[in-house]
């Protein structure tokens, strides 16, 4: 019969110390994530204003989320800018193509695509506001330079408002992405462009067969995280389309969960909405982890 180790004062010492570090994080978790998500989901069922007694209401919240006008609007809103994915994905490929040269300063330029990258949202979204103001921005000075004709009312056309969304975060996004799939690119062994070379495979075919495939991990990463990004867009909506923009084209549902929440003092109803919003995340997500499985190459 095997005796079982008697546990030394020092080894004790080291058990207390671990389980002392791991709590830390567990709280943290506890108090900030755990206790946040089971207290929306209650407010979800309650009527309260912030400053009254929270008075249980049932699933009135979700009767009138069905109901109101304004959460299909900002839904379709952050559903219309998704359309910014595909179009950043294809830019940043090509830039991590043509970035993954040796070349003379080829760093310098790498870094220059990854500023916007970390730049501060608030001041790139002032920026922005400016260079797409309609009377004196930068957009619609060169489009009359050049073309002679007056450019859109950028943030003031409610056909033009997701647009001008979308055109700043392909500015915003690319170098970002970019970085990722460099890092894919020099991941790629070169055994399989020199077999395929042999083979009398020309670039496209490279491209095509061994480049974009071998990238497919790349492309999931960034196709769930930018759509669970875009859910979640609110900073610039906020800055640059005041009050959710002309006929609410600039709202996107954060926007609205934010204005329920802390404009309207509604917090029961904006805590329905996060829940719902949370719910469409999930699903996406989970049926992009069961459709990767047959287009997602892993070697």
């Amino acid at each position: 019969m095997i005796r079982a180790q008697k546990i030394t004062g020092f080894r004790r010492r080291e058990i207390i110390w671990s389980y002392f570090f791991i709590s830390i994080p567990v709280l943290g978790f506890l108090i900030f994530g755990l206790a946040p998500i089971v207290s929306s989901l209650l407010l979800s069922f309650m009527d309260w204003d912030m400053i009254s007694p929270a008075k249980w209401n049932g699933v009135q919240n979700y009767k009138e989320m069905v109901l109101d006008e304004k959460f299909y609007k900002s839904l379709y809103n952050t559903l219309y800018l998704l359309i910014g994915i595909p179009i950043g994905m294809f830019f940043s490929l090509l830039v991590a193509i043509l970035m993954n040269r040796k070349l003379k300063g080829i760093s310098f330029l790498r870094t220059i695509y990854y500023i916007p990258v970390i730049s501060p949202i608030i001041a790139v979204s002032l920026l922005w506001q400016w260079i797409l103001n309609n009377d004196y921005g930068l957009i619609n000075d060169w489009i009359y330079q050049l073309f002679g004709i007056q450019g859109p009312n950028w943030l003031g056309d409610p056909h033009w408002v997701k647009p001008s969304f979308i055109l700043m975060g392909l500015w915003g996004g690319i170098g970002g992405t970019m970085v990722l799939y460099l890092a894919g690119l020099q991941g790629i062994a070169s055994d399989y462009y020199e077999a395929a070379t042999v083979d009398g495979a020309n670039r496209w075919h490279l491209f095509r067969h061994i480049t974009f495939p071998l990238l497919s991990p790349i492309h999931f990463f960034v196709i769930v995280m930018g759509i669970i990004h875009t859910f979640q867009s609110f900073s610039q909506m906020y800055i640059m389309a005041t009050d959710g923009g002309p006929e609410y084209s600039g709202a996107t549902i954060v926007f609205y969960i934010f204005n329920e929440a802390f404009k309207y003092f509604n917090m029961g109803y904006a805590s329905a909405v996060a829940w719902v919003l949370g719910i469409i995340i999930f699903i996406i997500t989970l049926i992009q982890f069961k459709l990767s499985k047959r287009w997602v190459y892993n070697d």
